[in-house]
């Protein structure tokens, strides 16, 4: 390859093109850093797709103290109390900071924030930007920017294959792409790969998010916690794209409303309605589609005439498939949204490898718990990227050669490994499909084969899933129906994963309780 990486050699490398990574980078201007993107900027990225917005306690009725109020009460028990405070505390700044980058933010006629009510959220706390397309213009402007800074080396095209460690510290990245493969030396790696969604076959995800980072985390003999946490989106547009269409929270903050086929509205008795969590809403969905009836969200009423003003890109979409949503239900199903877990930081983002940052969707910080609040998610990224630079900051760089890698791995491809993990860990779960699902992905997972590294990441997301025998926020199991007092969350290595699954393999029969 002909980039010259004597030019890089310790250099802070951040892997990863999305809302978190590109605000990273940004964050550590004018210190020298590289950027690598296994696709150009923001064409496999969640947060180009992210239509709800930041949640943020801007509004004159609210505080920092009432938003994490409810995002402790969304997180079902398992959220890291300080670690939430100190981060939607930093909520409005982040705001700010957007702000001057060039996002363009929704206002007001009077110059305030323009302010959207989603789910669980006690006040109107969402700032948006173009109505339905707040990722997109947030990823514009962020994309612009980096192309802008002299300190950011951008290597699109380039996908990180192995974090090479030796001692349980990072000494340098494995990358590669179709001209050949190249290691970079250097101490200080930040994984913002994103989610997992990609590992199933309904999701709002681009299909190239699964779960990279937490593979080569993983590999690298990093803490992984939280996995079995995946909130699905219960109103996905129900049609043949994938990534399906995301139809935001924020319409039935605006009053529409689920009916099936017959029209009648089944989530008008639980409590909060459609406004329930998402995990609620979702399960609720999944039931009724399962009683043989198809789900709509019945938008005529609310906001009616003016969908097509407040929601725009959903508007053009449903257009696309013949839906006019102020005279026509949407129909709509549950889909892979959002992992709640990843790599287990502290609060600079910093794993239990030396040397390895992560921030955003890939890592698990302790906001968002077991079920996630709704936009908080890109508020996190936002945040969290400049602590995670500032610790990077902290660090002085070395290049110091790694010794020589293996074989450079195989590129990876989530087909095989998608059917396997969209059976056994989806909305709802149960120890038989669980099992079968491990003993579906055990074979690829220790493989060398392009599903090794997808089917590794599900491997370890049904081995949490199996361990935690109960039910609560985005993990619910029909044989375990019940939230146990006291819950720990269970944290995982690679090689705890595989011996999990390693006896469930060897066995045909039921084995010993896995609780942890």
């Amino acid at each position: 390859m002909s980039t010259d990486v004597s030019a890089l050699t310790g250099q802070p490398v951040i892997i990863g093109g999305g809302a978190a990574g590109l605000m990273t980078a940004l964050q550590l201007a004018p210190a020298p850093v590289v950027l690598l993107s296994k696709s150009p900027l923001g064409a496999e990225a969640s947060s180009m797709w992210a239509q709800g917005g930041l949640a943020a306690a801007v509004g004159a009725d609210d505080t920092p103290a009432l938003h994490l109020q409810d995002t402790i009460a969304a997180g079902a028990g398992l959220c890291d109390e300080e670690a939430a405070s100190r981060i939607v505390a930093a909520a409005p700044a982040a705001v700010e900071c957007l702000a001057r980058l060039g996002v363009g933010f929704d206002h007001r006629p009077d110059g305030s924030w323009q302010l959207g009510l989603e789910a669980a959220h006690s006040r109107k706390r969402i700032v948006h930007a173009t109505g339905d397309g707040t990722g997109r213009e947030i990823m514009r402007a962020l994309i612009a920017a980096v192309r802008r800074c002299p300190s950011i080396t951008l290597l699109e095209g380039l996908e990180a294959r192995q974090l090479l460690v030796e001692d349980n510290a990072i000494r340098g990245v494995l990358a590669a792409n179709t001209r050949g493969s190249l290691v970079i030396p250097t101490n200080r790696v930040v994984l913002a790969t994103g989610g997992i969604g990609g590992l199933f076959q309904d999701s709002t995800n681009p299909m190239g998010c699964f779960g990279q980072g937490l593979a080569l985390a993983a590999r690298a003999g990093a803490v992984l916690s939280d996995l079995e946490f995946i909130q699905f989106h219960p109103t996905a547009f129900d049609g043949p794209s994938r990534p399906m269409p995301l139809l935001t929270e924020a319409i039935r903050g605006d009053g529409a409303i689920l009916i099936d086929e017959t029209g009648q509205r089944f989530m008008a008795n639980e409590p909060g309605a459609e406004l329930a969590p998402r995990d609620v809403v979702a399960r609720a969905v999944w039931r009724r589609r399962a009683q043989g009836h198809r789900v709509f969200l019945d938008a005529r009423q609310h906001p009616g005439k003016d969908f097509a003003q407040r929601y725009p890109v959903i508007s053009a979409f449903c257009r696309m498939a013949g839906i006019d949503p102020a005279n026509d239900p949407i129909p709509v199903r549950p889909a892979a949204h959002y992992h709640m877990g990843g790599i287990a930081v502290d609060g600079e983002g910093r794993s239990t490898v030396t040397g390895l940052w992560a921030c955003g969707e890939v890592s698990r910080t302790g906001l968002h718990g077991a079920n996630r609040l709704a936009s908080n998610s890109l508020m996190e990224a936002i945040v969290c990227a400049q602590w995670v630079a500032e610790s990077v900051n902290g660090v002085a760089g070395s290049g110091a050669a790694p010794g020589t890698p293996t074989a450079l791995p195989p590129a990876s491809d989530p087909s095989t490994a998608r059917p396997f993990v969209s059976q056994g860990l989806g909305v709802l779960r149960d120890r038989l499909a669980i099992e079968r699902t491990i003993r579906n992905l055990y074979p690829m997972a220790t493989g060398n084969n392009a599903a090794a590294d997808p089917a590794l990441v599900g491997l370890m997301i049904a081995v949490a899933a199996l361990r935690r025998e109960e039910s609560r926020g985005g993990h619910y199991r029909t044989d375990f129906t019940d939230t146990l007092p006291n819950s720990v969350p269970p944290t995982s290595t690679l090689a705890e994963a595989l011996s999990v699954a390693g006896e469930i393999v060897e066995s045909e029969l039921p084995i010993r309780s896995v609780q942890s």
